[in-house]
């Protein structure tokens, strides 16, 4: 089977597993049984979750009855050639669970571990915000996250060193970033012959219009548009960029995290993980912990929030009530303080902090909303949510009206240069 064809097929499955199971497990153990001769699978099983955007999971029955699980990440546009460096995580002293068995070839790359009954920190989050679980469990999940978010920051300082741009350029994590804007995602998501619905009942914007708007959104005014947004995070996103760098997992947000009470928190599905710069390794659990509910769940987030819209001119008027929920204020809190800030003044402290820092982090953060999933697939209201999202992450808000996100950043930038 050739790599090419085994990244479309894992891709196929992908999509398969929320409308027609049975083909994509009957396409999966072929491929397992092919990739993995040496477990006697006989018996498989996918697991359709909300977190898995651009991944699927499961469960494997081997012949003598004994189960394993595996996990995989989809990418499309695949330019890096070896993935789950899971070695060097445990190496540099993270919590990550160690796969069994792994395939880490582009267009291949899937992990077998050992079953963890421990739930995901993202089920557990879910549960207590739509109150299905013990509230005082919440108290619990907070302490372990300020716990691993210290002891992320103790790993960053460990393992800092300069990196060459020849070794930047090879790392994993520009795969969710920069490899995304340029790769062809871009143009299949938002090419500027394509339509977008953003209001129940309207008809379709074309895009090439949406790109080259201006935005007003809860009464705050962005000076640019998306179009100046994507030029910028081609620009400052490029992977050949020498500089400071981490290991770091690259794509540690909720679902790739297990949490227990006895436990803490501990990683596993490293994908993306590599020596790469630590403000991109921060993005992904930034972003997707806490303002991304909309793209896990859209039909729930629809029914919750309202939005309107209304053109004027070349300027979308936006005004929406959709909030975060104290939790995921959490969890930006403790990152932010925890990580982002000790981070920030390690940096500063040796010389190593890019003039543009913020632009660099907000650049990543805007791929988030923007190149996760095809904004087209969701709902019109949530559709037009995520393109909201998309300016609020990339631009800089008014100084007299700071999104939540600049607010953040404001409060980090000032403690890194006090501290």
């Amino acid at each position: 089977m050739s790599e090419a064809h085994d990244s479309h097929l894992l891709d196929t499955i992908q999509r398969l597993q929320f409308s027609d199971s049975d083909r994509a497990e009957a396409l999966l153990l072929s491929f397992m049984r092919e990739t993995f001769p040496q477990l006697n699978i006989r018996a498989l099983m996918l697991r359709p979750q909300a977190v898995s955007l651009n991944s699927f999971n499961g469960f494997l029955t081997l012949a003598d009855d004994s189960r394993l699980f595996f996990k995989t990440h989809v990418e499309q546009d695949n330019v890096i050639g070896e993935y789950y460096n899971a070695t060097m995580l445990a190496d540099a002293g993270y919590p990550i669970i160690q796969p069994l068995y792994s395939s880490t070839r582009s267009g291949q790359q899937l992990v077998i571990y050992p079953v963890v009954s421990d739930p995901s920190v993202f089920d557990v989050a879910r549960a207590l915000e739509t109150g299905e679980s013990d509230p005082a469990l919440a108290a619990q999940l907070a302490e372990a996250q300020a716990d691993a978010d210290r002891a992320l920051f103790t790993i960053y300082a460990r393992t800092l060193e300069a990196q060459s741009a020849e070794d930047a350029a090879r790392s994993p994590v520009h795969q969710l970033f920069y490899h995304r804007l340029v790769g062809g995602r871009l143009d299949r998501f938002y090419g500027l012959d394509t339509e977008i619905i953003v209001q129940p009942g309207a008809p379709p914007q074309p895009l090439e219009a949406i790109r080259r708007a201006h935005w007003v959104i809860n009464g705050r005014a962005y000076d640019v548009t998306l179009n100046t947004l994507i030029a910028r995070a081609t620009s400052l996103l490029g992977p050949a960029q020498s500089g400071p760098s981490v290991v770091g997992h690259g794509d540690a947000h909720n679902g790739n995290v297990f949490f227990s009470s006895s436990r803490g928190l501990r990683y596993f599905d490293p994908a993306f993980a590599g020596r790469h710069h630590p403000l991109l390794d921060l993005t992904k659990p930034l972003f997707h912990n806490v303002f991304a509910m909309w793209m896990y769940f859209p039909a729930d987030e629809a029914q919750r929030m309202t939005i309107h819209a209304a053109l004027d001119g070349e300027v979308w008027q936006v005004n929406h009530d959709y909030t975060l929920n104290p939790l995921r204020l959490m969890f930006l809190r403790s990152k932010v303080t925890h990580t982002l800030i000790p981070v920030l003044r390690l940096l500063r402290s040796r010389d190593l902090l890019r003039p543009d820092w913020r632009a660099y982090l907000k650049a990543a953060l805007f791929c988030c909303p923007f190149l996760t999933l095809d904004l087209k697939r969701f709902p019109p209201e949530i559709s037009l949510l995520g393109l909201c999202m998309a300016v609020e992450m990339g631009a800089e808000s008014p100084t007299t009206q700071r999104s939540i996100v600049d607010t953040v950043l404001d409060e980090a930038e000032a403690a890194s240069e006090s501290g």
